[in-house]
């Protein structure tokens, strides 16, 4: 079978770039190998890499484009092997969500900034999904690639000075702020055998705005086809007839028959908006995104006839009403999304403060509909595309920031920095029209046709085939309000002696109440070039909206002594009577304590930086398992269901804080930059990175090292799927990456030779889940 692994090769040579005019400003105004960082520190003094007292990446442009990734998850995935991306799996919107993760924690506990400011997250909440369960991570790819300028990625807990979810690391995208000139460029590529077509198309143009201010605008355009997988076909559906292949084998996709051997199509159009006017002694800004997207999804081939799939039991055979669909069907689910987020704001000096006043609103609006499906239970005469529902994320956000320096007779002034914030937030989840979830009672009819043979006088289940719409009964809309003030403190004690402090204080209008954080880093140079490096801080996370009030049905169909059995599962709000009937309580902040201690090394063009850390992170949400099954307290879960108003529900679950975790890790990352005056300069990049996640405790056990929560050893890649359905995500994944030295001879050009190979090992595991990872990125 041949390896897909050079499609990022093969996307960056078929890239064209066409330079309308050079950009007038490079991040390289600051010394060359020696970027200025803004993420992680709230004081006016900028730090680079080198002596940051706390690890930190900064990506620039040439680096964006050289991996010849089309989306800034693939780019951020690609070239920090802390940073990893799950593999899709699950089923619902899980399917279209791809979270990030730092440090192998769940991308909730990943904060997002875009220009200092924190970034609305997606309405779509992993409620399926084996990794990140539960998680409403920020969509970076609805985020134009064309218009970022670069991006700061902290690898260390920084609740302390941003707030909630800050506990595995900050990613800050930082937009181009380019005055003068624009770029036009065109990237097509496919998988080699398996389809995935990718077209990408952006362009991106700055100009000069007023006395010192700038506009910089960016769209970008994006199509990519579904690829197969690589499971192999199924080599038959039907039940032969008289002996020989049914005529309907020669038009069936043998590759989807199970519904999971194609990924999404999908079709994104980004835009952005950066600029700055200087009003005198104060400069306004404002920025902003604006995004589209339409995904259609397969999620399953359903045939009429009592087997399928090579003879297999077919269990939604009755639900495949020949009268619609005579040879089965495909269904789609469709995703319609736009997403957007503006900010405006004004900096400038206040009673010798460094002042920054802003407010940001985003959301983030999700249309849920289904095609080429039906509702079996209301007959012959259901329709074949429904309006499923809506769901929508909403934040509004205004900060106030202040920073001033102080002579206090030390090495270095002290740097004060305070501020406060404001923010509010909703979750809404609406229903869909009545007939994607509504039970229509059709009996299909015991006639003489095969399928009225088979099924006659029995009824299809409810709702649409494969999913179904959302209903009153689950619609729900929630928000909450926040205010929170910190205050951050550094200076250098001596001149090799650099401590910082910061804390933190928020309080929630809900469940999520009062907390505080706290922040304590340190860098000590030892020699010149050479310095240890670390620090301690305690974070949180609150409870996402959409953890509280999420709420879904789910019917399944399953086979047991020949019969179709139909099951109805319920997904409950935390908040709901019956929830709490069944032991539910209201959900608490996640709290987090994290070590880290490292060092740093620069000499000439020689740049090393070696941290290990350690985060503890207790009361995190999960999923119970389902409640009203045989061996989950059956008949008597169903009747405390009834009882509160749940009827036709076998079985139902929830979140709750249920577990306490550990994760012990080290990253390293090494850059050499050689310069010549004959052939021009190279660059050479090497990282590592390896964590492992074990369990600490569970509710209702005594506090103890479980065992790692799964294993999933990686080098630098996403953890793959194997089988046909993508639940099955590999026990143990090495997989290492090549990428040769980038070489510019002159400001305007650009050679990149990218290599992979790959290997893998590892038996499948399926309900523990992968958070043991190793990486690498040469």
């Amino acid at each position: 079978m041949r390896n897909i692994s050079w499609l990022s090769g093969l996307l960056a040579g078929a890239s064209l770039a066409l330079p309308l005019a050079a950009h007038a400003e490079e991040a390289a105004d600051a010394p060359e190998g020696a970027p200025i960082i803004v993420t992680g520190t709230r004081s006016a003094p900028r730090r680079t890499v080198a002596d940051s007292p706390v690890p930190i990446d900064v990506i620039g442009p040439q680096e964006l484009k050289a991996t010849g990734r089309t989306g800034l998850k693939e780019i951020l995935g690609n070239l920090i092997p802390s940073l990893t991306m799950p593999a899709l799996g699950g089923g619902g919107t899980s399917a279209s969500v791809r979270p990030i993760s730092i440090r192998g924690l769940s991308g909730d506990y990943l904060l997002v900034l875009v220009n200092g400011k924190r970034r609305h997250t997606t309405s779509l909440i992993n409620n399926l999904s084996r990794v990140s369960g539960g998680s409403t991570p920020v969509d970076i790819d609805l985020i134009s690639t064309a218009g970022v300028g670069r991006i700061e990625v902290l690898r260390d807990g920084a609740a302390a000075q941003y707030g909630s979810d800050a506990i595995s690391g900050v990613i800050n995208i930082i937009l181009d702020s380019s005055k003068q000139g624009g770029e036009f460029t065109q990237t097509a590529g496919q998988l080699y055998e398996k389809g995935g077509a990718l077209l990408q198309q952006t362009l991106s143009w700055g100009a000069g705005l007023g006395d010192g201010g700038f506009v910089h605008l960016s769209a970008e355009g994006k199509y990519h086809d579904a690829a197969k997988s690589s499971a192999l076909p199924v080599p038959s559906i039907y039940p032969l007839v008289n002996g020989a292949p049914d005529a309907r084998e020669a038009s069936a996709n043998h590759l989807i028959a199970g519904g999971y051997g194609r990924s999404n199509r999908d079709k994104i159009i980004n835009t952005s908006l950066n600029a700055e006017l200087p009003l005198g002694r104060v400069t306004a800004y404002t920025f902003s995104t604006l995004s589209y997207r339409d995904i259609k999804d397969a999620r399953g081939s359903l045939y009429p006839a009592a087997t399928g799939y090579g003879g297999q039991t077919n269990t939604l055979g009755l639900s495949s009403l020949p009268q619609i669909y005579p040879s089965g069907f495909q269904a789609y689910r469709r995703i319609w999304e736009w997403d957007y987020q503006a900010t405006l704001g004004v900096k400038g000096e206040l009673a010798g403060w460094a002042a920054d006043l802003s407010t940001s609103y985003g959301t983030d609006n999700v249309r849920l509909g289904a095609e080429n499906t039906l509702n079996p239970s209301l007959g012959p005469s259901s329709k074949t595309s429904f309006f499923m529902g809506r769901q929508k994320q909403t934040l509004w956000v205004s900060n106030l920031d202040l920073s001033r320096d102080f002579a206090v007779g030390l090495a270095a002034p002290l740097s004060v920095a305070v501020g406060v914030e404001q923010r509010w937030e909703r979750f809404q989840n609406q229903a869909g029209e009545p007939d994607s979830y509504r039970d229509g009672g059709y009996i299909i009819p015991a006639d003489s046709t095969p399928f009225g043979t088979l099924y006659g006088g029995r009824s299809p289940s409810p709702g649409l085939v494969s999913f179904s719409g959302t209903s009153p009964a689950d619609a729900r809309s929630i928000s909450r309000g926040n205010v929170a003030a910190y205050v951050d403190l550094s200076t250098n004690v001596v001149k090799a002696w650099y401590v910082g402090v910061a804390g933190r204080f928020e309080h929630y209008t809900d469940s999520a109440g009062d907390t505080v954080s706290g922040k304590f880093s340190t860098r000590y140079e030892i020699l010149p070039g050479l310095a240890l490096r670390g620090g301690v801080n305690s974070g949180f996370r609150a409870p996402s909206l959409a953890q509280t009030a999420f709420s879904t049905t789910q019917i399944t169909s399953t086979v047991s002594g020949g019969q179709v059995l139909t099951t109805t599962s319920k997904f409950l709000p935390v908040d709901s009577a019956a929830a709490i009937a069944l032991g539910a309580t209201p959900l608490k902040p996640e709290k987090s304590l994290n070590f880290t201690a490292g060092l740093t090394f620069e000499r000439g063009g020689a740049r090393l930086t070696v941290d290990a850390y350690q985060i503890d992170v207790d009361n995190r949400i999960v999923k119970t398992e389902f409640l009203g099954t045989a061996a989950n307290g059956g008949s008597a879960i169903k009747a405390i269901l009834v009882a509160n108003g749940i009827t036709g529900v076998d079985s139902a679950q929830f979140f709750t804080n249920a577990i306490d975790t550990r994760t012990r890790g080290v990253d390293v990352v090494g850059e050499y930059n050689w310069r010549t005056a004959a052939i021009g300069n190279f660059r050479l990049s090497a990282a590592y990175s390896y964590n492992e996640t074990q369990i600490r405790r569970i509710a209702g056990q005594s506090r103890r090292a479980v065992g790692p929560v799964g294993h999933a050893v990686r080098a630098s890649g996403p953890a793959r799927s194997a089988g046909r359905h993508p639940a099955q995500q590999s026990g143990a994944d090495r997989r290492l990456e090549f990428l040769a030295a980038s070489y510019a001879a002159a400001s305007d050009a650009l050679w990149s030779i990218y290599r992979k190979q790959q290997c893998r090992l590892g038996r499948p595991h399926f309900r523990r889940q992968g958070h043991h990872r190793s990486g690498g990125l040469l």
